[in-house]
């Protein structure tokens, strides 16, 4: 894991920034590694702090909550690998279910179990993701509104974070998941690290400065 809390200005407000470590097989993993290249950036007065989450279930989680702990942010982005995906995917909505189809790193495949036990059936996304969709594809990036975001750790994640922010001691703090395409080097379809850090940067950027969303159509038909 990688945060670098000591060098950033004291008092400055934050922006957590997550990716995971590589998981199935693969030797990297592209969330992590354009969460990393945006470590220490300022946008509109707020300060990235990359994060790097175990691909655990539970474990994730709780390495989580200990950064919310440690960095206080005003907002949160975490990001996952979505590999066969074509463009930056904004999440709209975690569900409460773990159902691994794949066992994660630690060997754990949980079949129907709840995120959060006794927790709502699901989270909105409290991003706006509608803009940080404009914003992203007035940039030239590849984006789209997803309407789901597995049932892997990435939503076991999203779902723990939105329960997490609902809670009264986080009013104000914001966040949501995005996930990220392979590389070029690990299939396709892909886009470049270049571009996903563009991307992220852009879609970070529009959500500070965006409080309330856009109206734009950006639904599915399946």
């Amino acid at each position: 894991m990688l945060s670098a809390a000591a060098a950033l200005p004291v008092g400055q407000p934050r922006v957590l920034v997550t990716g995971f470590d590589p998981f199935g097989g693969q030797p990297l993993n592209p969330s992590w590694l354009a969460v990393q290249a945006l470590q220490g950036r300022e946008l509109h007065g707020h300060r990235i702090v990359a994060a790097q989450l175990p691909t655990e279930f539970g474990r994730a989680l709780q390495v989580l909550q200990e950064l919310l702990g440690q960095h206080r942010p005003a907002l949160v982005v975490c990001t996952g690998q979505a590999g066969g995906r074509s463009a930056i995917s904004l999440e709209r909505i975690a569900i409460n279910v773990n159902d691994a189809r794949i066992p994660d790193n630690a060997g754990a495949q949980p079949v129907d179990t709840p995120v959060v036990a006794g927790g709502p059936a699901a989270y909105f996304t409290g991003l706006p993701i509608k803009a940080m969709l404009a914003a992203m594809l007035a940039g030239g990036i590849r984006a789209d509104v997803s309407q789901t975001a597995g049932t892997f750790v990435c939503n076991h994640v999203f779902y723990g974070l939105m329960h997490t922010l609902a809670q009264p001691q986080w009013a104000g703090t914001r966040g949501g998941l995005v996930h990220v395409p392979w590389l070029p080097q690990q299939g396709a379809p892909s886009m470049t690290l270049e571009q996903l850090v563009q991307g992220l940067e852009l879609a970070i950027g529009c959500a500070l400065r965006t409080r309330a969303d856009v109206r734009l159509q950006a639904g599915a038909l399946d």
